[in-house]
């Protein structure tokens, strides 16, 4: 039987593009583990993309895994889009690259070793892990600014 593991994760922007700080806590039961990092020169997509790969990177095994998030872009990407832009060679239907594609080929591979489902939480209403994602995101850039 898999473990299941909650992952909340938020990713924060200072300027757009601009420094910017991803944050992910993992939970199992009584267990969690926050991580956190930064980009001098990135963007908020990006660093949303970027706390949910980390976080599933971090299990060591396959789970069953929730990934909380207040980002539409990835719930929507992982959900809605994804198998499309896949066959249409990582193109948009009208025809353009995808943007961070990298990212979305990376977070593709890292989500097809767990058993994944997404829920959308809003941003910056009280949810008290969205808002610990949201400080852990920040953290990121201020770490980045201070060094």
């Amino acid at each position: 039987m898999k473990d299941e593991v909650s992952l909340y994760t938020d990713g924060a922007c200072r300027g757009n593009p601009g420094p910017g700080g991803w944050g992910a806590i993992l939970q199992a039961g009584a267990r969690r583990k926050e991580l956190s990092g930064g980009e001098a020169h990135t963007t908020n997509n990006r660093m949303e993309l970027t706390a949910v790969i980390r976080g599933l990177q971090a299990l060591k095994r396959p789970c069953r895994v929730l990934v909380v998030t207040d980002s539409k872009y990835v719930l929507q990407g992982m959900t809605e889009w994804l198998e499309g832009w896949k066959r249409k060679g990582w193109r948009t239907a009208a025809k353009k690259p995808v943007l961070n594609s990298d990212l979305w080929q990376e977070l593709d591979q890292v989500a097809a070793l767990h058993e994944v489902r997404w829920e959308w939480v809003k941003g910056h209403s009280g949810h008290p892990m969205n808002e610990l994602a949201d400080r852990l995101a920040n953290r990121g850039i201020d770490e980045l600014v201070l060094n």
